[in-house]
C-alpha cells in the first residue's frame, strides 16, 4: 500500500467542500478522478511540478470508494485524516457525536500494536 498516496488523498479532499461533497456523493467517479489529476501533483509546489508513478492499488481504491475506514487503517492510513474527512461527509447524517461513536465502535476489535501509519 502507498499509505503516502491514500493519506494525500484524504488530506487533500478533506481540505475542499467540493470534493467532500463529490466524494461522499460519487466515492467511485471522485477517486478515479483525483487519481488521474491530482495523485502525481507534489503537495504544495506549483502545479507544473508532477511526479509519474503514483497510483492507488485495487484494494486502496475499493477500501476509499466504500468508505472503510477501518480497512484503511489497517492498511497504514492515518486514523485522524479518516476520522477529521469522514466526520465531515457524515456528521449531518446523525446525531451529535453519533457518527464518532460509530467510528470508534467499528475500530474497537483493532488491538496493540496498532498498524505502522507512518510514511
Amino acid at each position: 500500500m502507498s499509505k503516502y498516496l491514500v493519506n494525500k488523498f484524504l488530506y487533500t479532499i478533506d481540505r475542499d467542500p467540493e470534493l467532500v461533497r463529490r466524494y461522499k456523493e460519487d466515492p467511485a467517479h471522485t477517486i478515479t478522478w483525483w487519481e488521474a489529476e491530482r495523485a502525481n501533483q507534489i503537495l504544495n509546489c506549483t502545479d507544473e511540478e508532477h511526479s509519474t508513478w503514483l497510483a492507488f492499488t485495487d484494494a486502496e481504491r475499493e477500501a476509499l470508494r466504500t468508505h472503510d475506514h477501518v480497512k484503511l487503517f489497517e492498511m497504514g492510513a492515518h486514523p485522524f485524516l479518516t476520522l477529521t474527512l469522514f466526520i465531515a461527509m457524515f456528521e449531518n447524517d446523525h446525531q451529535p457525536l453519533d457518527y464518532v461513536r460509530a467510528y470508534a465502535e467499528r475500530m474497537q476489535h483493532i488491538r496493540l500494536p496498532y498498524p505502522d501509519i507512518t510514511t
